[in-house]
């Protein structure tokens, strides 16, 4: 005999909260598995606040910053990035979590899922389209920067610790790799 593991979409998922299933969990949908979300140290949770708000100062009006909040991408995903820089206005979420077209950049705050963060994760975000992706490396103090998803596979994956960088689609924005790192 045969099994299979059932791979949930985001509709069934969607169902699942709705209903209450998932009541009272950390848990986001990774490729239509429904996953338990690794606990916050204080650390990591104050990582992505300061950087939500160096980004917010930084940006303005340019962008709506979500904080641990969910983003959809297609069928089998809806992951939970620390910070998600999107397209405003944020009225245009008030229905719905960002999708792949609405968002400039993802980043994960990672402390103790780096491996996960840079494989998996990353995977997954190339997969749903995500063509700029940062991991904010807490223990080792760099960022680790994926562009240009071709084929569920990031082109181009950069580990800085200094300088700046400037987003692919904000190109007249300059972020200072330090204040991100805090």
């Amino acid at each position: 005999m045969t099994r299979t593991l059932i791979h949930w979409t985001v509709e069934d998922y969607h169902r699942m909260i709705a209903s209450g299933l998932l009541a009272g969990r950390q848990v986001e949908l990774i490729d239509g598995q429904v996953l338990e979300m690794a606990p916050e140290l204080p650390i990591h949770r104050a990582t992505y606040r300061r950087g939500v708000k160096y980004l917010e100062q930084l940006l303005g009006h340019q962008a709506v910053i979500f904080s641990a909040a969910p983003i959809t991408l297609p069928k089998y995903g809806e992951p939970q990035p620390d910070i998600c820089v999107a397209v405003p206005p944020e009225s245009r979420y008030d229905e719905r979590h960002p999708e792949p077209e609405d968002i400039y950049w993802l980043i994960e705050v990672s402390n103790s899922t780096l491996a996960y963060d840079l494989d998996e994760k990353a995977k997954l975000y190339a997969k749903g389209g995500i063509q700029d992706y940062w991991v904010l490396d807490i223990v080792n103090t760099q960022l680790w920067v994926h562009r240009n998803a071709q084929n569920g596979k990031y082109q181009s994956v950069v580990r800085v610790s200094t300088g700046t960088l400037t987003p692919l689609v904000l190109p007249s924005i300059v972020v200072e790799v330090a204040r991100l790192l805090g």
